[in-house]
């Protein structure tokens, strides 16, 4: 299997519901990078996965639906933790459709992405395309 990971970042704000989240059930602001990495099995016929300008375009257009905004103050994410882990989903289905729609020519296999909350932690959500 073939891969090309490109690289952004955004920034929320947040709160959580639940004693587990301790101090962030207040509202706080985070800051992640986040990859996404395109995988298929064969490589066009170009000899690539996918064109890397074009992904870093279509990654940073869904981040810039994200980016500045307080999701607690979003309808879509009503009554949703606002996890690493469920904004990695969030994400990955949001760059899934652009792919889908035709954003990035191609038969990709699946596709990973990954928020890093920090150097020492981090979180991915893998679907295929």
């Amino acid at each position: 299997m073939f891969s090309v990971t490109v690289r952004d970042h955004m920034m929320i704000a947040h709160s959580f519901s639940g004693e587990v989240f301790g101090p962030a059930q207040r509202l706080h602001g985070a800051t992640y990078v986040v990859d996404a990495t395109f995988r298929r099995a064969q490589l066009d016929a170009d000899g690539i996965v996918v064109d890397i300008g074009r992904a870093s375009e279509e990654l940073h257009a869904v981040l810039a639906e994200l980016t500045y905004r307080n999701l607690d103050d979003e309808p879509e994410f009503a009554g949703m933790n606002t996890s690493t882990e469920a904004l990695a989903r969030v994400v990955a289905d949001r760059l899934a459709d652009r792919v889908q729609a035709g954003a990035l020519a191609g038969e990709l296999d699946s596709l990973v992405v990954t928020l890093h909350e920090s150097h020492i932690a981090w979180a991915s959500y893998e679907r295929p395309l």
